[in-house]
């Protein structure tokens, strides 16, 4: 009965990207055209409009979208409602994507729910795999009976799949400079593409940004009435402790008692997303939804969200983390100087062919010693021997590997013990890392 669940899921996974799936396409052959929610009102129609059977907290950004999602339904779970969680792309496996209560969807739930939408699917032309990946996490939030869904973007915002709902609270996480082929040329642009998730008398939760951003944010959120909510302004905040363990810091608010929370996530970016959680959670308190000051300390506390700056080995230092944008890569520079200041890097890279590499690495200059590039198994991943050339004008040694735990298993021989393996560039990169390091572990 396993083995017939396991090939019956590996067809599911096969007819679901036997569709257009952009995700896996070169930037270059993208064009807006190829976004439109046309097909997917359509089809959540033909479902019955499953997305409407439970409240839901929509979250867009360049960086960090993923971390807010994952804060808010640990909170809320912990609060005691059932939730959903809808996020990608996944780190090991596609059922990662689709949560309830932290659970991932059983693959033989995956199968059923694929049978039962194909015939709706296959009657509504030019569907996506992202189209109907979102339209799979709809219907199965809405058969679990969840009390709430949280709803990661996955492109975008005002285009994107799953920009289909109306929200109890829209967020909008920090934005920087990404897939321009489709989003636009500047930082004005992209914020007006974000702020399409934007629901007129919806609140919406802004996280720290740059100037002309957030005045394309302020005046979007002005034209459709719905409050804003700035996080410098509304919701100050300052870091009390860190350690590799994790890191505390305090909420300061008006009129009220100061809030103090914990988080093991690492890096200072990661206490701006927890805020932002904590901003969203707030605004649900009088939607319906109430939520403890306590129930959120405890899921925090106890979220569990892989692959953001992680650390696999305290000594010697070996850190997995996913920043795929020059911006990203700032902050993980800064993380990385809060918790290893001045050791030398050894760092293994890997990313998409789009991607800015020198102001990716640019960052990471000063502290790099050797870098090790790779290739993850993903169509858009730059080959290793392109990413390596682009990679010499830091002026380090660099070498090119055949595969990510060829490139890993050489950096964590190479390194001295005073130094830090930094594996980055995307997650994709990110993921492959892990899986080589937990297999190697197994191994030794």
């Amino acid at each position: 009965m396993l083995k017939n669940i396991e090939t019956r899921y590996q067809n599911a996974l096969d007819y679901l990207y036997s569709y257009v799936d952009f995700s896996l396409t070169h930037q270059q052959n993208l064009s807006p055209e190829n976004f439109d929610l046309t097909r997917m009102y359509a089809l959540m129609e033909a479902l019955g409009q499953p997305q409407q059977a439970y409240p839901s907290l929509h979250v867009a950004g360049s960086k960090g979208k993923g971390s807010v999602c994952a804060f808010c339904a640990a909170a809320l779970q912990a609060q005691g409602y059932r939730v959903g969680l809808y996020t990608s792309p996944h780190l090991r496996d596609f059922e990662e994507r689709i949560q309830v209560n932290g659970q991932p969807i059983a693959r033989a739930d995956l199968v059923e729910i694929i049978d039962e939408i194909m015939p709706y699917v296959d009657a509504i032309p030019r569907l996506t795999t992202f189209e109907i990946s979102t339209a799979l996490a709809f219907w199965y939030f809405a058969r679990q009976k969840v009390d709430v869904a949280v709803i990661e973007v996955g492109l975008g915002g005002r285009l994107d799949a799953t920009n289909i709902i109306t929200p109890q609270v829209s967020v909008i996480t920090a934005l920087y400079l990404e897939h321009t082929y489709v989003l636009g040329n500047t930082i004005e642009e992209i914020a007006a593409e974000k702020g399409g998730i934007i629901k007129p008398g919806v609140p919406v939760i802004l996280a720290p940004q740059q100037d002309s951003a957030l005045e394309v944010i302020k005046r979007m959120a002005a034209e459709k009435d719905a409050a804003l909510v700035y996080i410098p302004e509304a919701y100050p905040n300052r870091p009390e402790t860190y350690s590799l363990m994790g890191q505390s810091f305090t909420i300061s608010l008006p009129n009220q008692p100061a809030v103090k929370l914990a988080i093991p996530l690492l890096g200072p970016h990661q206490i701006e997303n927890a805020v932002v959680a904590y901003a969203a959670l707030d605004s649900l308190r009088g939607q319906a939804i109430p939520i403890e000051d306590a129930a959120i300390q405890q899921g925090f506390a106890n979220i569990y969200w892989p692959g953001r700056f992680e650390v696999l080995r305290q000594e010697p230092p070996v850190i997995v983390d996913s920043a795929h944008t020059p911006g990203a890569m700032v902050r993980l520079q800064e993380t990385l100087d809060l918790f290893f200041p001045q050791r030398p890097v050894y760092l293994m890279v890997g990313v998409s062919e789009d991607k800015d590499i020198p102001g990716m690495l640019a960052a990471l200059k000063p502290r790099t010693e050797r870098i090790y590039c790779a290739q993850a198994p993903h169509p858009r991943a730059m080959k290793p021997e392109a990413l390596a050339e682009a990679a010499r004008f830091l002026g380090k040694p660099v070498s090119a590997f055949s595969s990510p735990a060829s490139a890993l298993e050489m950096a964590v021989r190479e390194a001295p013990p005073e130094a830090v393996v930094l594996v980055t560039g995307s997650i994709f990169i990110a993921a492959s890392a892990r899986i080589a390091w937990f297999e190697r572990a197994h191994t030794e």
